[in-house]
């Protein structure tokens, strides 16, 4: 097990508030967590084993920091992000993981470039990220992701990922029925059509919403299916994109305050007009969130994700070291 997942699973074991909210999951939940723990999470971390490898042989001793940090720090995010595998047989539970360990391996470096590298402009964000884009559509030419900056050899270590990526989401099943929702431009384009139905999503909500991947990974594994409705594929992106993937990224800014007010780097949860509002602002987010998650047809896969997500996110050692215990509390409470 991951040495964050570990640290905070012994967290929640050892608070009897917390303790109680995993067994709040119920018979069916508390074996998918166990699952979770003992199949889902190996199997990720053999996989990002694979890839540290490869990034320790990068040329560049920059890039190779960057890039061994984004792994070594955010484990946490390649195996929580494997979590739906928990749900599926061996052979697509393996396919599921192969291809979210190199894909969120993507975003959590280029998060690394974008913010820690000096000297990265900013007009090179964007043609990083076309990395993601190139990594979800097989037919997609291959771009240079650095043309723009940083100048660095990386020996080939990003465009392996999203070879890598591409190789597994070709052979997904479904992959025709979910290919649209897996576009960086259906987010844009959502935002425009539907902001006016969300009056009291504040901008940086929404901005948190279009940050996460788990609406990309929640099409996976709706593509793993080989008989895939198109009404199942709405109602799901409707459920994770912003709900689920706006309380995704704002709970993972929650327990980086400290870190990110150290590094002088902007904090969604922050935007907030204080600690109360931010309490406040989350809570109601999760409330609508479990409400659209429980419309769905298939609804405990995403439930159990949702549940785990909080339960790792507000239990984590830095909301400890923060003192974010109460606010933590009064977060976990609105799952109920």
């Amino acid at each position: 097990m991951g040495s964050d997942l570990a640290q905070t699973f012994r967290l929640v074991v050892g608070n009897p508030l917390r303790l109680a909210r995993l067994l709040g999951l119920g018979g069916s939940g508390l074996f998918a967590m166990s699952r979770f723990l003992l199949s889902v999470v190996p199997r990720a971390s053999r996989h990002l084993r694979a890839i540290e490898l490869r990034a320790a042989e990068i040329p560049d001793a920059e890039l190779r920091a960057q890039a061994l940090a984004s792994i070594r720090l955010k484990a946490y995010h390649v195996q929580g992000g494997s979590i739906l595998a928990t749900f599926l047989k061996r052979e697509a539970a393996d396919r599921y993981v192969e291809i979210v360990a190199p894909l969120e391996t993507i975003y959590d470096y280029l998060d690394n470039l974008c913010d820690r590298l000096p000297g990265v402009p900013e007009h090179a964000y964007a043609t990083l990220h076309e990395a993601l884009l190139d990594a979800v559509e097989p037919a997609r030419p291959l771009h240079d992701y650095y043309r723009d900056g940083p100048h660095r050899d990386d020996g080939g270590y990003l465009r392996g990922l999203v070879e890598e990526s591409r190789r597994g989401i070709a052979t997904l099943p479904s992959l025709a029925a979910v290919q649209p929702r897996l576009r960086e431009a259906a987010c844009a384009s959502w935002y425009a059509r539907n902001a006016e139905r969300f009056p009291g999503l504040s901008w940086w909500e929404f901005a948190a919403a279009c940050g996460s991947s788990l609406p990309v990974f929640a099409m996976v594994y709706l593509a793993t299916s080989p008989n895939l409705d198109a009404s199942d594929v709405d109602a799901t992106f409707d459920a994770y994109f912003p709900n689920i993937s706006a309380v995704h990224i704002l709970l993972d800014y929650f327990i980086d305050q400290a870190e990110d007010r150290e590094h002088s780097e902007l904090n969604f949860v922050a935007c907030y007009s204080g600690t109360a509002a931010a309490v406040e602002g989350v809570r109601a987010l999760l409330e609508t969130t479990m409400h659209r998650i429980r419309s769905l047809e298939r609804a405990d896969p995403h439930e159990f994700l949702l549940r785990a997500m909080c339960l790792f996110y507000l239990s984590h050692p830095k909301v400890f070291e923060q003192r974010l215990d109460r606010e933590s509390a009064a977060l976990l409470a609105a799952l109920s």
